[in-house]
């Protein structure tokens, strides 16, 4: 695409990303010890929540792509508050496509079907002891999200566009990694990894073709535990 500054949730965006990630080869693996699980990216409508993440209007956003992120119920016990896709464990007997599917439904209340997915990305294994499973997922237009308030404290349709900043990702040194912390700056604020790391490979990857991998990036120390 030319200018992806103009990312519309239509039906070119849907046959662009399915092409780039049938292109794509994904790395899965299984780290000894880590759990598995699973996060569905989900491509919709801008809709009308982009002034809640500090971007300085929202009502042109409404026919342009976004991706559903959350913060994370304040009450949890792991990670409370911190941006992160729907997604969960994975529950026996699923594959990562169940977990995504299902994760959004609970956390989100959007009801998507197998018919939805339109592709993979890397495994990322986390230094809390999972290994994660991006799912990429189609969901078009969406009126109505509803946060369930024992996972999400809020729900964020964050526009494609934003991630494509020339000032991101930003990268930090830190002395206990040979690999830099990814963060992916969004407003005036920025996203930590592991969510920041899966949102640079699908701007990578699925936005502009590249093959960039992104599993080495460290996270920040808060998300370690």
């Amino acid at each position: 695409m030319k200018n992806n500054n103009h990312l519309n949730c239509n039906e070119k965006l849907l046959h662009q990303i399915q092409s780039n990630l049938k292109g794509f080869n994904i790395r899965t693996h299984e780290q000894k010890g880590s759990k598995r699980a699973a996060v569905a990216i989900t491509v919709v409508d801008g809709g009308h929540g982009a002034g809640a993440y500090g971007l300085s209007s929202h009502k042109h956003w409404s026919n342009k792509a976004a991706l559903i992120l959350t913060r994370r119920a304040s009450k949890l016990r792991k990670h409370p508050g911190q941006w992160a896709f729907p997604g969960g464990k994975m529950d026996p007997g699923e594959k990562p496509v169940d977990t995504a599917l299902r994760e959004l439904s609970e956390e989100v209340g959007l009801e998507l079907g197998p018919d939805s997915v339109i592709g993979r990305m890397d495994d990322y294994t986390t230094r809390s002891g999972f290994t994660i499973s991006p799912v990429v997922l189609w969901g078009g237009c969406v009126e109505t999200l509803i946060p369930n308030p024992d996972e999400v404290e809020s729900i964020h349709r964050i526009p494609i566009k934003e991630f494509l900043r020339n000032d991101a990702p930003i990268l930090e040194d830190i002395p206990e990694s040979q690999h830099p912390v990814l963060l992916m700056p969004v407003g005036h604020s920025w996203i930590a990894s592991p969510t920041a790391a899966m949102i640079y490979q699908f701007r990578e990857v699925a936005i502009l073709g590249k093959k960039t991998r992104v599993a080495h990036f460290e996270q920040p120390y808060f998300a370690w535990s």
